[in-house]
């Protein structure tokens, strides 16, 4: 395994364990780290802060990593997350992340795209789509 690779393991293990094992070892002071689902973390310290809070409010239970695409100071990571809150939610999601590294191969930044696991397909019974009823989730 590579640097990059072992340095983005380590993030995702972070999370399984809920310990801060290098976070300022492995992001740029000035980071910028996307969710997937909106929220956005402009320095490491702000990173910090959101790994803590959101593991006194939830688990990740699994973070699993499918492959590694590298170009240059670029990497991209296909992988499988699941977690549960506190007050039980539960969320499942394919997804990858878009990581530009700096020049000491610390990550500056950090983007997530989600996609749903629930997949199908709307034309099985003919040539008009039949969708899901369901509340859309946009990763």
């Amino acid at each position: 395994m590579s640097e990059r690779e072992n340095i983005i393991q380590l993030w995702f293990d972070m999370w399984i364990q809920q310990k801060d094992l290098g976070i300022d070892d492995i992001f740029t002071e000035d980071v910028t780290y996307i969710e997937s689902w909106g929220p956005k973390y402009e320095n490491r310290e702000t990173v910090k802060h959101w790994f803590q809070e959101w593991n006194s409010r939830g688990r990740v239970l699994v973070w699993d990593i499918k492959q590694f695409f590298h170009k240059d100071n670029q990497t991209i990571v296909e992988w499988y997350f699941h977690n549960q809150m506190k007050d039980t939610t539960c969320e499942e999601f394919d997804g990858i992340s878009l990581i530009v590294w700096s020049k000491d191969n610390r990550i500056s930044k950090l983007t997530e795209f989600g996609c749903n696991i629930n997949n199908y397909n709307p034309y099985e019974n003919g040539d008009t789509p039949c969708f899901k009823h369901e509340k859309i989730n946009w990763f």
